[in-house]
């Protein structure tokens, strides 16, 4: 199965998607990882990247989508993936269209409010980048990664501004995906208001997997 997963900052999304790849045993693909990992390598493209990275400028689609492309060609995407942060606009979502029949695509959706008092209690891993929820998904040990004892961090744009104003970004492109997959007959909407074992079930039951 074939599965984009969507949603504004704080929705669980990443955590739920986790939890669909383990079940249905394919992988979760994450844009943010691989642009890590490409940045990290060393190679020509990497570099680039890093270089976009750390001047605060965004990513060309064209970059984005070539790393995608090889990536869900790899022997380990075989009976699926889940999309996490790609596509995030209309433009992204056309891109994708041209390689890949999506079979589902899914929206978590939370309030703004919601989004904005979860994240500023949102810490990430310095090291692995794995993100954890001080009371939704704490780690183990207070302020350490469960994967690699790495110190826990609030980063800069889990701040309360930039949250609002990365909120008003989605609103204003993401959200142009419902439409998309909705003409698909591919959208699905998941209450994220719940808590995180309601949301799986939510979401396992409307994709028949219960």
């Amino acid at each position: 199965m074939k599965i984009v997963i969507f949603g504004p900052q704080g929705s669980g999304k990443g955590t739920q998607a986790d939890i669909i790849a383990e079940r249905l045993n394919i992988c979760h693909i994450t844009m943010g990882d691989l642009l890590r990992s490409e940045a990290k390598s060393g190679s020509e493209l990497g570099q680039k990247i890093n270089l976009l990275i750390n001047e605060g400028q965004l990513v060309s689609d064209d970059i984005v989508f070539n790393l995608l492309q090889d990536r869900v060609t790899m022997s380990d995407c075989g009976l699926g993936f889940i999309l996490d942060g790609f596509p995030r606009t209309l433009a992204q979502a056309e891109l994708l269209d041209k390689i890949i029949q999506i079979d589902m695509a899914l929206e978590i959706w939370i309030s703004d409010e919601e989004s904005v008092r979860r994240i500023t209690d949102r810490r990430s891993c310095s090291s692995c980048g794995a993100v954890y929820h001080l009371i939704y998904n704490p780690p183990k040990v207070e302020g350490e990664c469960d994967k690699c004892q790495s110190l826990l961090v609030i980063r800069e744009d889990d701040k309360e501004g930039v949250i609002k104003k990365r909120l008003e970004v989605y609103h204003q492109q993401t959200e142009s995906l419902i439409k998309h997959y909705q003409d698909k007959n591919a959208y699905l909407k998941i209450d994220g208001m719940l808590s995180i074992p309601e949301v799986t079930r939510e979401i396992f039951g409307k994709l028949n997997l219960q």
